[in-house]
């Protein structure tokens, strides 16, 4: 089979590669375009793997200078996130096979400033609940978030009952306000990627609280609300969040609906947050959280429906058959979904897996691929289909066959051939062939029963297929008396020792034999009359043992010089060395540069390069022969390599906003690796655009990551570039990048005109705008903010909704139903907002019905269900009804009808299979969507009738499983309903 070259791989000497190292997944942070990415990839093959890589199916480039490959590990410098954002796969290749790896995507990890306007001030009664929203900036990935009062680092506490903060959106929550929560409140978030860290927090959130005499005691509300179909990933931790408003302050307690609540939950399960860590499926169910106090209670519940990644169940196994022949491979995977089950072959697919017949043509790598939206697991097997023509060489006849008089002999036949041989035997001339003394069998072993004198002789097989021919032959002894025999050795019997002894032959066989049986064996024969005895000497040949006396030497700012003594060799040469390192920046040891490169046997010394200066670092050494590696030596002691001035420039440089008279840098603070030395800090330069002097400032402190310069006579929104550098006690670093970055801007001067507002429903509204000119010299124009309030009350206390872009039209939802509110909108940048538009009025539409559809009944015939439901009368403080919808859903499918509000039946197609289709039907008009009745029906489901499903209302169902949660909702009509 040529893989590389027209070579051939050879049987019995070279092996296809196997991979020791794959690549995974990293998130490496936006703007760092000094730094590296690294995708490892190793493969044990004889002969050594060559490598290739795929970024998102396709070549990597590698003939360019931003890639480059060591061994088979990819290497990206000053990595893009336009050009290296993908899915990337090792090929390990050689002369047997060729493998591909797992995916690992490489995705561009980053986090925002949030935008420098001010936040409106918000102003609530004492005893009343609130939240403050987080909004938070652009980012990848998941944040966390925490929240802090006045003044950093003054964070509110998660021990305090009244407030909590949502890690899904960032908000603070206050069950119950206090006059002394007046404060200033900052949004502080986080993102964690596996090279660096970075925060950034909002402008602040002011919160005003009116102390009240006499504070109205409530009941719970619960505000926080997890959703009502939770999908976990087995073995993963999920949390559930829940928390109300109420006075006094409501507690929240969990419970799990359908079953007892998992003791991994802890020994109470108390508190806005549950967490069930290393979730399985027996976690499945519906969980409820109550908020109560004095005054009440109010209750939510929610679905957790768990899903796992592939797992192998059965694996297929490295295999040698031979030509023609049939190969039995099987894989099996188990998953939620079920994962569907791929085959390659030398990294390409199969469109059908062959396993009958096999020819030359089919040996090669083989690898069995099971996914599901989960994940994705690889399995590994080299196939190799010999042909051969009869050979002894290996495995001849026994030369000389004692046997004893009245007993019986088994004569072994084992040529090599492929495919398998004919075999037959004979004495001198003559062909034997089964008698009452004489057996053959099938698979070539003479067995002679009774033997006499007569018996003795030469023995030939012979073997026979269709590339050739061959025979070994061997002389049966026959002899008077029987012997006893015996093995001894120097070495004590112990039980790990796997010997067996034929006592018809005296041979001792050894298996898996160990270095500590190495020794002097004695084989004793005797009879009644005498005794005779030989003995050997056996040597166990194993990979080398360890290096001892390991020393660091000469320890300079990127390199060290290691010292150690040779272990044993184990009674083969030690052919090289390989140095191991590792530090605080990777717990796991690496294979480190070396000088020389490649490590000889003979050697007792190297120097080790390429580290990182002022870092921690340990060290081992490894021998290796051609029989394997040995274990490592003793870790070296740890030694910190000397300090150097900075080598690289921070990353992230930008800035902005702030308030008037202020010009704000940012940068991303540098990470350990990157600092060289201590007394570390950044030199930041700044001028005006166009000008030719530099102002420098020195910011102490690695952490630091922003700097303001305040001037006075500072003009709104001027252009500055900007440059900076680290230094530590070393010295300076290199200067980055020039980048631009405006001084503070001034609030718009102008609001929007001609405002109109539309009621679409009793709960939304629609509002346009004219649109105001764009700003140039103070600013950029980032948006709308719409404020709308209800008649009687004060314009101070509306609420606000602002557009993410400059859309002269926006909708307000969450409104209430036939109530008439004032509108405004105002255009905001950086610096807040400008003066608002003249307000305009509109009133939302009456609420449709709260009653669903009543009496609904189906009867299921055939192929098709009829549905069948009373219709809903709209009352004179209601909306009227326009028609119904129904919605059918069926696995991962979904339709959406609409009829007339006459028409109260419907006729839908059933599955063919006994699989489940869900129905909800509700009625709809101007004011929006009444409550919806669901049905479950399946077609031995006979006829029936259906409860209400509300937006509060959890439906039992024993098949819920079946039911996908359906995230696609497909507003169209389903052919043939």
């Amino acid at each position: 089979r040529g893989v590389l070259g027209g070579d051939v791989c050879v049987a019995g000497h070279d092996s296809g590669p196997v991979f020791e190292e794959q690549p995974s997944s990293l998130i490496y942070p936006e703007g760092l375009t000094e730094g590296k990415v690294t995708l490892s990839c190793q493969a044990r093959a004889n002969p050594a793997a060559a490598y290739r890589w795929l970024v998102n199916g396709t070549a990597v480039p590698l003939n360019l200078d931003r890639y480059s490959l060591v061994a088979g590990t990819l290497v990206i410098s000053s990595p893009d996130p336009i050009r290296d954002t993908g899915s990337y796969q090792c090929l390990a290749i050689n002369r047997c096979g060729t493998i591909i790896s797992r995916a690992a995507n490489l995705k561009f990890g980053y986090l925002h400033d949030f935008p420098p306007d001010g936040r409106s001030p918000q102003t609530i009664t004492e005893g009343q609940g609130t939240f403050l929203a987080c909004q938070p900036p652009p980012h990848y990935p998941a944040l966390s978030y925490r929240w802090f009062l006045n003044e950093f680092p003054n964070f509110i506490r998660k021990d305090d009952g009244r407030w909590f903060v949502s890690q899904v959106t960032g908000n603070l929550y206050l069950a119950k306000a206090e006059p002394n929560d007046t404060a200033n409140y900052f949004c502080f978030t986080t993102i964690n990627m596996e090279v660096s860290t970075k925060s950034t927090f909002s402008k602040a959130n002011q919160l005003t609280v009116v102390p009240d005499a006499n504070p109205r005691k409530s009941a719970p509300t619960i505000k926080v609300r997890f959703l009502a179909d939770t999908y976990a990933l087995a073995g993963h931790t999920t949390q559930l969040e829940c928390f109300a408003y109420g006075n006094p302050v409501p507690k929240v307690r969990w419970r799990k609906v359908d079953g007892l609540m998992p003791s991994k939950a802890g020994p109470t399960v108390e508190g806005p947050t549950l967490t069930l860590p290393e979730l399985s499926f027996d976690d499945e169910g519906i969980y409820e959280c109550e908020a109560y106090n004095s005054e009440g209670r109010d209750t939510h519940q929610g679905r957790i429906n768990v899903q796992a990644q592939p797992e192998w169940l059965q694996v297929m196994t490295d295999s040698e058959v031979e030509i023609s022949s049939d190969l039995q491979w099987s894989c099996v995977a188990a998953g939620k979904p079920r994962p569907s089950v791929r085959w390659l072959r030398n990294g390409q697919p199969l469109i059908h897996l062959r396993i009958i017949n096999l020819a030359l043509e089919d040996s090669g790598m083989y690898q069995c691929v099971a996914e599901n939206k989960h994940g994705t697991i690889y399995s590994t097997a080299e196939l190799r289909v010999q042909v051969q023509a009869p050979d002894f060489r290996l495995n001849p006849v026994r030369k000389l066959i004692p046997a004893a008089r009245g007993g019986q002999v088994m004569i072994d036949c084992r040529p090599r051939a492929a495919p398998k041989p004919s075999l037959f035997w004979s004495r001198g001339t003559e062909l034997l062939t089964n008698s009452s003394r004489i057996t053959v069998t099938p698979d070539g072993i003479l067995w002679i029963y009774n033997i006499s004198r007569a018996d003795e002789g030469k023995y030939t097989c012979f073997a026979e297929n269709y590339l050739g021919k061959a025979n070994s032959t061997g002389h049966l002894s026959v002899r008077g008396t029987q012997l006893n025999n015996s093995a001894i050795s120097n070495k004590q019997p112990h039980a790990t020792y796997p010997t067996m002894f034929k006592e018809n032959t005296g041979d001792l066989l050894i298996v898996r034999a160990q270095l500590s049986q190495a020794g002097t064996y004695v084989c004793t024969a005797q009879t009644v009359v005498d005794s005779a005895a030989a003995s050997a000497k056996l040597v166990v040949r194993g990979p080398p043992g360890p290096p001892g006396g390991l020393l660091v030497k000469n320890v300079a700012e990127t390199s060290v010089e290691l010292r150690w003594s040779r272990g044993y060799d184990n009674h083969s040469p030690i052919g090289k060395y390989v140095i191991m390192g590792r530090s605080p920046l990777s717990s796991e040891w690496r294979k480190m540069r070396t000088d020389p490169v490649n490590i000889e046997g003979n050697a007792e010394s190297a120097r080790v390069t390429g580290l990182i200066p002022w870092t921690d670092y340990e060290f081992q050494v490894i021998a290796s022969n051609i029989l394997g590696s040995g274990e490592p030596s003793m870790p070296s002691h740890i030694v910190r390599t000397l300090q150097a001035a900075p080598t690289v420039a921070p990353s992230g440089l930008g800035g902005g906003g702030g308030d008037r008279d202020e010009l704000i840098v940012t940068w991303t603070p540098m990470a350990r690796e990157y600092q060289n030395g201590d007394g570390f800090g950044y030199i930041l330069g700044f001028r005006k655009k166009d000008t030719s002097s530099w102002t420098e400032v020195r910011v102490p402190r690695v952490e630091s990551s922003r700097h303001v310069y305040y001037n006075s006579s500072l003009a709104a929104y001027t252009p500055f570039e900007v440059k900076i550098k680290a230094y530590n006690r070393k010295g300076e670093g290199p200067f980055s990048q020039v980048a631009v970055v405006h001084s503070a801007e001034e609030e718009p001067t102008v609001g929007p005109s001609s405002i109109n507002a539309t009621a679409l429903s009793a709960f939304e509204i629609q509002v346009s705008w004219e649109p105001v000119q764009q700003l140039s010299t103070n600013g950029i124009l980032r948006g709308y903010e719409i404020r709308y309030w209800r008649q009687h009350e004060r314009e101070a206390a509306a609420d606000r909704v602002r557009t993410a872009g400059l859309e002269p039209t926006a909708r307000v939802s969450g409104l209430r139903p036939s109530t008439r509110y004032h509108v405004a909108v105002l255009a905001y940048n950086s610096a807040g907002t400008g003066p608002p538009s003249p307000r305009t009025a509109v009133t939302t539409r009456k609420p449709p019905p709260n009653r669903p559809p009543g009496s609904v009944s189906w009867k299921a015939h055939g192929s098709r269900v009829t549905v069948r439901w009373d219709q809903v009368t709209a009352m004179h403080n209601e909306s009227a009804i326009l028609g119904y919808k129904v919605l059918y859903k069926h696995e991962d499918q979904a339709a959406l009808k609409f009829l007339d509000k006459t028409k109260t039946s419907l006729s839908l197609p059933l599955p063919k299979d006994n699989a489940y289709i869900v129905l909800e039907i509700w009625s709809w008009g101007e004011g929006g969507d009444g409550p919806a009745h669901e049905i479950i029906v399946s077609r031995d489901s006979g006829t029936g009738m259906m409860v209400q499903k509300d937006a509060s209302s959890t439906l039992p169902c024993p098949h819920a499983h079946l039911l996908s949660g359906l995230a696609l909702l497909i507003s169209a009509v389903v052919s043939g309903l």
